[in-house]
């Protein structure tokens, strides 16, 4: 019998607006952010289990596209600490991917704030462990 995408492929954290997401255990994270008229503003950071927060200055590709599904299209962008998708109604949702190599030196974690509270999906990937999700390490700090 096959094992599940969960704990073999992935974990997540379905509420991780400003969430901080350990990477000592996995090779990066995708954050998936929705905001229903297309207008929102990311925060990306690195903190030493929580603590020492400092911005993570490594956002230069997002993929924007519709809430329910279609085309993502890539935006580019110069390296930096925050996206503003501004007022893009027809692109609700967007993905940024951050490696746990991009982290700096004594970081282990990585946190996205959304302005206002909006939606966060932390999809957590590339696990060094595979295991059932019953046993799949906390995912949050």
């Amino acid at each position: 019998m096959a094992m599940e995408g969960l704990g073999r492929l992935f974990n997540v954290v379905p509420q991780a607006n400003g969430v901080h997401i350990p990477l000592k255990n996995a090779g990066g994270v995708t954050f998936i952010c929705f905001e229903d008229d297309g207008s929102q503003i990311v925060t990306l950071k690195e903190s030493a289990d929580g603590l020492s927060e400092q911005n993570l200055a490594v956002i230069s590709k997002v993929y924007k596209g519709p809430g329910v599904g279609g085309v993502w299209t890539k935006v580019t962008q110069n390296a930096a600490a925050t996206f503003d998708l501004a007022d893009d109604t027809a692109n609700d949702a967007i993905a940024i991917y951050v490696s746990a190599s991009q982290l700096s030196d004594g970081f282990n974690c990585v946190e996205l704030t959304n302005d206002g509270g909006n939606p966060v999906i932390a999809i957590i990937h590339d696990l060094n462990t595979q295991r059932k999700p019953e046993l799949l390490a906390r995912s949050v700090v």
